[in-house]
């Protein structure tokens, strides 16, 4: 491996491309262009989980903050904040209710921080915000040191994206250096008719398809892989059972590629799958169950006016 900053991606496609059953991480989906095509996906009728929340915090933070409670300074710290748009509104309607907080946000990338603070800085130009870069386990570190209460935002429906385990495991450890009267909001997609979701992740426009092939053409790019496209399709499936919807790459002929990157031939077998995301989407008795597995209470659900999705607040 001749790129150390390829390091990331090109070992985990290494590891996912030479496992029985193939899959690269859907966290890879976001280079530059991915990114431009989640923003189109973002803006398709079909895709309800963005607007779902963004009406939630427009028009519910008022009573968000109400059932919150906090009588003190507080902060706001939240989980890979992106641009910030719907989070903008929260922070809104607290100011508006002379709210004394700081916000938080934490992201692994420095560019969007600098990005998010410009953002809110312009939007919100006296609000208290100190952004901070890193793991979100470093930064919780240091928050449960202090005394002032913490409602930690993790949004846009994220939890989804983790295995049923993997989901236990990470809201154990954001409990674990949660102190006791701290609160989490967190979106979580909910089960509906089957039919709406399957729009949603597997799109009439092609769009969600485009997103999906867009992770070869990175592979291409930055792994110097000589990845044919074309001799692939995508597919998606929700399985309304248990609320899954996963997302693959279809090898359409037995093929081979080349990595220089890594130095390694890949082989796939025709109708071979490669697995890219899974969104997961929740019952309300699945969403108290999993609060009550990682020592929280869940205190309400904010749901948006078709009850397609919930910002649900839990509290330690």
């Amino acid at each position: 491996m001749n790129t150390p900053q390829h390091s990331h991606f090109a070992e985990d496609v290494l590891k996912g491309l030479t496992t029985k059953e193939k899959h690269v991480s859907s966290k890879y989906f976001y280079d530059d262009n991915g990114s431009r095509i989640f923003m189109q996906i973002m803006q398709m009728p079909e895709y309800y989980p963005t607007a779902c929340e963004f009406e939630i915090l427009s028009q519910q933070s008022g009573n968000i903050f109400d059932t919150i409670n906090f009588t003190t300074k507080f902060n706001i710290v939240e989980f890979g904040s992106g641009d910030g748009i719907k989070t903008r509104q929260l922070l809104k309607a607290f100011m508006d209710k002379k709210a004394q907080f700081t916000y938080i946000p934490i992201d692994i990338s420095q560019e969007a921080n600098d990005a998010l603070q410009q953002n809110m800085k312009t939007a919100l130009p006296n609000l208290d915000i100190q952004p901070r870069t890193g793991d979100y386990f470093e930064v919780l570190n240091e928050l449960s040191a202090g005394t002032l209460p913490n409602l930690f935002l993790f949004l846009g429906g994220n939890i989804g994206n983790y295995k049923k385990d993997e989901a236990i495991d990470l809201l154990e450890r954001f409990n674990a250096d949660m102190k006791k009267g701290d609160m989490l909001l967190m979106g979580m997609d909910l089960k509906k008719n089957p039919r709406i979701i399957q729009l949603a992740y597997d799109d009439p426009h092609g769009i969600t398809r485009s997103f999906n092939m867009n992770l070869l053409q990175r592979m291409s790019r930055e792994l110097e892989a000589d990845i044919l496209s074309d001799q692939f399709d995508f597919y998606s499936n929700y399985n309304p059972k248990n609320g899954e919807v996963n997302s693959y790459l279809v090898s359409l002929k037995k093929q081979s590629f080349y990595s220089k990157v890594l130095d390694t031939t890949f082989h796939l077998e025709k109708d071979e799958l490669i697995w890219t995301e899974l969104s997961r989407k929740y019952s309300f008795e699945e969403i108290n169950a999993l609060a009550e597995a990682t020592g929280f209470t869940v205190k309400n659900n904010f749901l948006d006016c078709r009850h397609y999705y919930t910002d649900s607040l839990w509290v330690k």
